[in-house]
């Protein structure tokens, strides 16, 4: 039984958001979307103080990088937009020289489930935060040096390589950087981890709890809106995010 077809133009967008995305820089160069795109994820890095150029350290190791295109999408399949990633060819490093704690917690599905539940059983909402570019604002311990970026080498500086500051997505140690960071802003801030699940975090204020679960991206829930609207507040002046306002889908859930 046929439920249905589709038209020709459908069929076309579809096929043509694939080739939307390219595979190598040379291709994404000839291509205005691409090109803002890489522009946006250099201003960020920049933006973030993620590295400095310098002479290239003798008997140093140089981490390659490259360019990641992606056409993100709308739940109705529309582009949302053009986002390039720089990334680090991670692949390369050596373990003892380049990183040595590459281990970071991961939410676990069924705490995202607990905190969903509880939620709902209290009648509170459940908010989402976007935090940009998340691993670019893990500080790194180790002394790690990459190769200037296709399209961004600097002139009459060419042998010269970017010592990082902070993380590229794509190092073994990014995500511990990170959650190393944002952890410590939680303790800072007043927030108590799990001692059973190191993703999910409380805060209470008298008689008002503000609950949060950490993936890149967090959730949280809370009793009070003036507690909230701080928090978020607070959050959103130290880290570069975007506010995506009431949760409808996270890590697979669909949520109404």
């Amino acid at each position: 039984m046929v439920l249905g077809v589709r038209s020709l133009v459908d069929i076309y967008e579809t096929c043509n958001l694939v080739i939307l995305e390219p595979g190598r820089f040379e291709e994404a160069a000839n291509q205005e979307v691409w090109v803002e795109a890489m522009e946006e994820e250099i201003k960020m890095i920049e933006k973030n103080d993620t590295w400095e150029l310098v002479d290239c350290p003798h008997g140093k190791d140089v981490i390659g990088v490259k360019w990641v295109y992606k056409t993100k999408l709308n739940p109705d399949g529309t582009i949302q937009k053009h986002k390039a990633r720089l990334v680090a060819k991670g692949y390369s490093q050596q373990p003892g020289v380049d990183y040595n704690e590459r281990f970071s917690p991961v939410a676990r599905l069924d705490t995202i489930r607990a905190l969903i539940a509880l939620a709902a059983q209290k009648g509170w909402n459940i908010y989402q935060l976007d935090v940009k570019s998340a691993f670019l604002n893990g500080v790194l311990e180790e002394e790690i040096y990459v190769e200037q970026p296709l399209g961004i080498v600097m002139k009459g500086h060419e042998g010269k390589v970017l010592r990082l500051k902070k993380a590229l997505y794509g190092l073994k140690q990014a995500p511990r950087a990170w959650y190393s960071k944002i952890d410590r802003y939680f303790t800072d801030h007043g927030f108590r981890r799990s001692k059973s699940e190191p993703t999910l975090y409380i805060k209470t204020q008298g008689q008002h709890t503000l609950l949060l679960s950490l993936y890149v991206d967090l959730i949280y829930t809370r009793t009070n809106t003036n507690m909230m609207m701080e928090f978020k507040k607070d959050m959103m002046k130290t880290f570069e995010m975007t506010d995506l306002g009431l949760m409808s889908y996270f890590l697979g859930i669909e949520v109404s």
